[in-house]
Parts: structure tokens; C-alpha cells; sequence
């Protein structure tokens, strides 16, 4: 009996422990949910979907549908037949307004692109050879926006493409016309490269971090109103390139975190599932400690910010900015190609790969961008330049420095190269981009060259990313060049990463529908050490001082804090069966190539703002949560629920 009434008093007590401990109804709360983009979407859709009987008579026209893209509207309405309504929102002049035919249909959900801003728009719907003319009326631009200070257009060359460029520094992904006017633009950092896909949708990088300084959780497939058809996320993240392949999957630029390294994986992502089919680590196909110039760490060596397949030698062209390298390597057994650049600073057994240069005019790219494959097979890259040289002593001032787009032809057989085409030098500093920028191939003898990342320090040209100085001016400049002469530029007062040539409409067909999420970030190690939160204490002053921020998102916790180099904070999960620990780490990496600062948070005399995402990945149920910092563990009165 005595030790059945043991077991009884036990049993009580571990309840009442239980309900105290873990159930403080009238303390812990929910931890704040922060509403799901997707989610949000499919709710806006719920809400302009009604039924409701619109005719083109009485449309029902909403602006900025997806609330991420104001320059954009929906038109919705029924028509009794198969009808193929053409939309013309009408511009300036005769090249920037544009026309769009769609397809037959009786439930019209029309997309309208090319707004302007701060304007009541004329847009006018052909149906049945009848006119219907509609105004919309659109908000102005926020007072951060990067307007042109330069436009030169010889329109009779150009067509009614729009340049789209994505933000480094302050600014937004936009697209301008051939007046420099803003026709479209985003308020959400979708950021990295802007690339029309073949379904005629653009990607983009997604609005999410999952490492700083720049590393979002994946990408996203969408149209121009800001409607997200899928969402990629992957456990390395997305940087700086994606290519869509001929099977229609992605191959990404992405990150092993766990080796202790970044910007030295790509992956090929299957386009259906979102799952990774392929994994390359070039680790283990280039050597580390080679070919280094001034800005390579240990922790970013090779620094690639491109990605190209070609089909027709079945290879991938990466470039190495920290190796002055564009590597060429066989799709199927990794074994390098070819490697383009400076020989200096390769060992013998590399030195096989590197091609030797012919012609008189010939000169190396540094520090190089965007290489791509011309239809041809020649090689063009924007070469940045920095430094021309791998050591200090030989380095060449940013005020005597220039950028330049270049076209070499390459000789796989005699292993040689010869430079074929340049654009910039002539140019000299004003050209000159130490970070960032792109060129793209239009048609043949018809290149659009990318100077993004110019800035001065001091009245001088800046020789490093504007994130890591204090720039007094910042410049990009856009040149659309056809048979060498300049046809189109364009100066906008910001650092943009890269720029793109493209139509609105392409071939795009809008459809209505939730978005779908692919792929995983996988499970967030758990490296934290502590066993015990019996003793946790309130939150206190000390506490407080840290601004410690706490959200759940659809697939993750997310905890932000400002704390001090040295600081040890943990944060603790906690439920009745299990634990899981997790370090914050406070530290800033000695980044040498901040392409991307929009998302970075400035170090203050208050410390680092830093964040730790917890990934859902083989979490569930309710969990405490708790914060130790350096050595204190303090009970933050909210729980979360997987």
C-alpha cells in the first residue's frame, strides 16, 4: 500500500509540475505568426474572385492585385462567346505603349502591365472591334525610388523591350522603358538576377533570408502583377544565378553551409518537386589556396556568381570572382574543361587546364561577372578589372582603372583564346564597376553591357562594394550596344546587381490559383548544450536590452537580437519528452564582396543585429521557448507550435 501511494503522489505532483511548468495559461503566449506570402495570395484571389456578374460594360479592375507590384492591375468580366480581347495601355509615344491580344475566352481575367506611376493610366480593351477605354489610377513612387539622371535612346533602333535591373544597394527591382520612365517595379527584395523563363513567367530570387549577408532561402516562379506560382527553397540557399535548363529544372547557385564555406555548390533542382537531383562541390573539383587574388578568404574562395549550361559540349561555366577564373566543366563527370584567366598564382597541375592567348590586343578579365556562352561558343564575360592584378605591388588604382563587357573566342583544340569584341575601356574609371554587373547577349553584334556597381569615396572612384565603404555617390550605367555603336543608356544613382532586356507580356499566360511551395530547407542542426530550464528566470532589463524578436513562419522559427561580439546566447525548445538547443551565433564573416546589401542590418555601439532560423524539418508538436545568454537562461513566456 505504501508504495502504491507513493506511485499515486508522485503521479500528482508530476501533474501539477506539468501545469505549472509547461501550461501558464495566463502567462505564455503564442509566438506571433507572420502571415504566409502564398497564403496571402490565395486569400486575395478568394477576395476578387466573387461571384459577381462584371461585363465589359462594368468590369472590375484591381489595382496592384498581389500587393507587391503596383504598377499592375487585373481586369475581370464575362463575356457571352469565345472572345480575344486585346488590351493597349497606352504611353508616351508610339514606342512605349503596348499591346497585348489574348487568348478566346469567355471569363476574361486580364492582366495589366506598364502602368505608370502617380497617374490616372489610360488603358484601352478591343473586343469584337469596339473600344472600351478604362483610366487607373496608381500611387506615386516611393520617395526612395532611383529615377534616371541620363537617357540616350535612338529609337528608331530600339523596340519596345524594357530594362529591368534588380537592387544591390538602395533601390528596387524595376523596369524602365526607353524614355527611362518606371513601368513596373516591386516592393518586396526579390532580388539577384531577373530572367524570363521559357513559360514566359520571370524568377527571382524569394524575399527571405536564410543566411547572411545575402543568401535567401530560394526562388520564386511568378508574373509581373507579383503573383508567386511556386516558391523554391533549398538547405543552401540561393545566391547571385540561376539556369533554366532544356528538362525545364533549375540549376542554382547555392551553398553547403555545413562545410564551413559558400558560394562554391550549385545544385540542379527538379523542376516538379522542387527536390535536388545533383549536387556539385567544387571543393572537390578546384583546388583552394590556388589562383587567389586580394579579395579570397578561406570562407568565400572562389566567390561564383554565374551559372551558364550549353548543350552543345554538355558543360557549366561558373565564375570564380575570388579566382579571376571562369572554369568550363563537363556536365556529367565534373572534369574540368578549360579555366580562363591570369595563370599566375595555379600550380603545374592545373596549368594544363588554362588557355594560352593569342593577338596583340589581348587582355585578361579580373574579378569577372555573368559568364555566358554565345550561340557561336565564344565566351563573354563582364570584366570588372579589379586590382588587374593578384598582389598589391602590381595592383592598378580604381581612378586608373576601367570596366569592360568582352567577348574572347575559344580554340578547345589548339587551347587557345583570342579576344574578339570589348566595350568599356575606353571608358576608363567613369566605367568602372568593382563589384556586381552583367552582359547579355541580344542578337548577333547586339550586346547590352551592365557597369552596375560604381561609386566614389571621398570625391574618388571606389575600388571595393559599396556595402563595405562609406560611398558619397553611387552609379550604374546601362548600354545597349548594336554594330559598336551606343543605341540605348541609361544612369540610375544606385548600385543594381544586373540588368535585362525584356518585353512585358512574352508569352506568359496568367492563371488563377494557390501557389505552391517546393523543395525543404532541411533540418537546422542542433548545437546548442543545454540540458535544463528548470531554473530559467523572467524576463528582465538585461533581457530586454538585447530587442529580441520572435516569429513563426509557415516552415520556421525565426529569432532576431542585437548582441555583442563574444556574447553566448542559445535558443532552447522545450516540451515535456523532448529538448533541442540551438546556438545563435554572434559573429560578422570578413566579407570581401557584399554584392548584395539590401537586406544587411548596420553593427551600432548597441552590437550585431543577428538571426537564427529554425527550420520545421523533424519538429512537431508545442514547444517553450527559452533564450540563455552567456550563461542565463531566461523563460521568454511564449511557445510555439510546429
Amino acid at each position: 500500500m505504501r508504495t502504491r501511494t507513493k506511485i499515486v503522489l508522485l503521479v500528482i505532483v508530476a501533474c501539477v509540475l506539468s501545469i505549472l511548468i509547461y501550461e501558464r495559461i495566463d502567462m505564455v503566449k503564442p509566438v506571433e505568426e507572420t502571415e504566409d506570402m502564398l497564403v496571402h495570395q490565395e486569400n486575395l484571389e478568394k477576395e476578387f474572385t466573387t461571384t459577381e456578374e462584371n461585363t465589359i460594360d462594368n468590369p472590375k479592375i484591381i489595382v496592384n492585385p498581389y500587393e507587391i507590384s503596383p504598377l499592375t492591375a487585373l481586369i475581370l468580366f464575362e463575356t457571352r462567346d469565345l472572345t480575344a480581347p486585346t488590351v493597349t495601355i497606352v504611353g508616351e509615344d508610339e514606342s512605349t505603349t503596348f499591346t497585348k491580344t489574348f487568348t478566346p475566352n469567355k471569363k476574361h481575367v486580364l492582366p495589366i502591365y506598364g502602368l505608370y506611376p502617380d497617374r490616372n493610366n489610360e488603358v484601352i480593351i478591343t473586343l469584337n472591334g469596339e473600344d472600351y477605354t478604362f483610366h487607373i489610377q496608381t500611387d506615386p513612387l516611393p520617395d526612395d525610388f532611383a529615377l534616371p539622371t541620363n537617357v540616350t535612346a535612338n529609337k528608331e533602333e530600339l523596340d519596345q523591350e524594357l530594362y529591368f535591373v534588380t537592387p544591390s544597394s538602395q533601390g528596387y527591382t524595376a523596369a524602365y522603358d526607353i524614355n527611362g520612365d518606371v513601368r513596373w517595379y516591386l516592393t518586396e527584395n526579390m532580388i539577384w538576377d531577373v530572367q524570363r523563363l521559357r513559360n514566359g513567367n520571370i524568377m527571382l530570387s524569394s524575399n527571405r533570408l536564410i543566411n547572411p549577408p545575402y543568401y535567401t532561402t530560394g526562388l520564386v516562379e511568378m508574373d509581373l502583377t507579383g503573383k508567386i506560382y511556386y516558391e523554391y527553397v533549398l538547405p543552401g540557399g540561393y545566391h547571385h544565378d540561376v539556369y533554366e535548363l532544356e528538362n525545364g529544372n533549375l540549376l542554382v547557385a547555392s551553398n553547403d553551409f555545413d562545410s564551413g564555406t559558400v558560394e562554391d555548390y550549385i545544385v540542379e533542382i527538379e523542376r516538379d518537386t522542387g527536390n535536388i537531383v545533383k549536387r556539385i562541390d567544387l571543393k572537390e573539383i578546384l583546388p583552394m589556396d590556388e589562383g587567389k587574388n586580394l579579395m579570397a578568404t578561406d570562407y568565400d574562395w572562389f566567390h561564383n556568381n554565374s551559372v551558364w549550361y550549353d548543350s552543345d559540349t554538355n558543360s557549366i561555366t561558373l565564375s570564380g570572382r575570388h579566382q579571376d577564373a571562369v572554369v568550363n566543366i563537363d556536365y556529367n563527370s565534373l572534369e574540368i574543361n578549360w579555366i580562363v584567366g591570369s595563370h599566375d598564382g595555379w600550380s603545374e597541375e592545373y596549368q594544363k587546364y588554362f588557355l594560352d592567348p593569342i593577338g596583340d590586343d589581348f587582355e585578361w578579365q579580373w574579378a569577372q561577372h555573368a559568364a555566358m556562352i554565345l550561340p557561336n561558343g565564344d565566351l563573354f564575360v563582364f570584366d570588372n578589372g579589379n586590382n588587374r592584378s593578384k598582389t598589391e605591388e602590381d595592383s592598378v588604382k580604381a581612378s586608373d582603372n576601367y570596366s569592360r563587357g568582352v567577348i574572347y573566342h575559344i580554340n578547345t583544340i589548339d587551347k587557345t583564346i583570342e579576344q574578339v569584341w570589348e566595350y568599356g575601356k575606353d571608358r576608363g574609371s567613369e566605367f568602372y564597376s568593382p563589384y556586381i554587373s552583367d552582359v547579355d547577349y541580344l542578337e548577333e553584334d547586339h550586346y547590352l553591357i551592365h557597369s552596375g556597381g560604381i561609386n566614389t569615396v571621398d570625391g574618388k572612384p571606389g575600388n571595393e562594394p559599396a556595402g563595405l565603404e562609406n560611398v558619397d555617390s553611387m552609379n550604374s550605367i546601362t548600354t545597349e550596344v548594336k554594330n559598336d555603336e551606343v543605341i540605348f543608356e541609361m544612369n540610375l544613382p544606385t548600385n543594381l546587381y544586373r540588368a535585362e532586356k525584356m518585353d512585358l507580356y512574352s508569352n506568359s499566360v496568367f492563371k488563377l490559383g494557390a501557389g505552391s511551395r517546393l523543395g525543404n530547407m532541411g533540418e537546422t542542426e542542433q548545437d546548442g548544450t543545454t540540458k535544463s530550464v528548470l531554473f530559467a528566470k523572467k524576463i528582465n532589463d538585461e533581457y530586454k536590452k538585447h530587442d529580441i524578436q520572435i516569429t513563426k513562419e509557415t516552415d520556421r522559427l525565426v529569432v532576431t537580437g542585437t548582441f555583442q561580439r563574444g556574447d553566448e546566447v542559445e535558443i532552447i525548445l522545450d516540451s515535456i519528452f523532448d529538448k533541442k538547443a540551438y546556438q545563435l551565433v554572434v559573429s560578422k564573416h570578413p566579407y570581401t564582396a557584399m554584392c548584395v546589401d539590401v537586406f544587411t542590418e548596420e553593427e551600432t555601439e548597441n552590437g550585431i543585429s543577428v538571426t537564427k532560423y529554425i527550420n520545421s524539418e523533424n519538429i512537431s508538436g508545442k514547444k517553450y521557448i527559452y533564450i540563455k545568454i552567456n550563461g542565463t537562461i531566461y523563460d521568454t513566456n511564449q511557445y510555439v507550435i510546429f
